[in-house]
C-alpha cells in the first residue's frame, strides 16, 4: 500500500523540481488559505439563510469533533509527511506531526457532506466539498501530504456524518412527541 501511495504522491506532487512556479504558487495559496474560504460561506449561510444558523452551528461542532479525532489519530497513526521522508520539500510552512488522516480534509470533508445532507444547504456543501477536493491536491502537490492522507480524511469524515445523520434523526423523533404535546397545549 505505502508504495502505491508514494507513487501517487510522485504523479502529483511538485517535488525537488517544479515544473511551473504558478502553479506551486497557486497550490500553496488553496493550501493555506481554503479553509478561510470555507468558513466565508459557512458565514453566508447564517448570515443570508436564517433558518439554517442552528444547522450551521451543528457543522461547526462537527467539524470541531472532525478536527479533534483527526489530530489525535494522526498522532497515534505517526505517518510520516512526503517531505519527511525526503521525497519533497515542503512548499509551504509545515510542522512535523503525523499526517495521517489529513485535519484539513477531515474537517472540510466533514462540513460539505453535512450540508449535503440538507436540502437547504445542498447547494453550498457541494461547493465546500469541491473545494476540499482541490485542497486535497494542493496539499499533495506542496509536498505536506500523501494521497492516502486526503482518502483517510474523506473515510473519516464520511463515519463522523454517519453518526451525525444518525443523532439527527435521533434527535428528531426525540423532539418530535414533545413538540406535538406543545402544539396541544397552544392550540387550547
Amino acid at each position: 500500500m505505502q508504495a502505491l501511495n508514494i507513487a501517487l504522491f510522485q504523479a502529483i506532487a511538485a517535488g525537488h523540481a517544479p515544473g511551473s512556479p504558478w502553479l506551486l504558487w497557486f497550490a500553496a495559496r488553496v493550501a493555506e488559505g481554503s479553509t478561510w474560504v470555507c468558513v466565508a460561506m459557512m458565514a453566508w449561510l447564517a448570515w443570508r439563510r436564517p433558518a439554517q444558523r442552528v444547522y450551521v452551528l451543528a457543522a461547526l461542532v462537527a467539524a470541531g469533533v472532525a478536527s479533534v479525532l483527526a489530530q489525535q489519530l494522526a498522532e497515534v497513526i505517526g505517518m510520516p509527511r512526503p517531505f519527511v521522508l525526503g521525497l519533497s520539500p515542503a512548499h509551504i510552512e509545515h510542522g512535523i506531526r503525523g499526517a495521517l488522516p489529513s485535519a484539513h480534509a477531515t474537517v472540510m470533508f466533514t462540513v460539505g457532506l453535512v450540508f449535503c445532507l440538507r436540502a437547504a444547504t445542498r447547494i453550498v456543501g457541494a461547493a465546500i466539498l469541491a473545494i476540499a477536493v482541490l485542497t486535497g491536491w494542493a496539499r499533495i502537490y506542496v509536498g505536506v501530504h500523501f494521497p492516502f492522507d486526503i482518502l483517510a480524511g474523506l473515510l473519516l469524515a464520511g463515519a463522523i456524518v454517519a453518526v451525525f445523520w444518525g443523532l439527527e434523526r435521533w434527535g428528531r423523533r426525540l423532539v418530535a412527541p414533545a413538540t406535538a404535546l406543545d402544539d396541544d397545549l397552544r392550540a387550547r
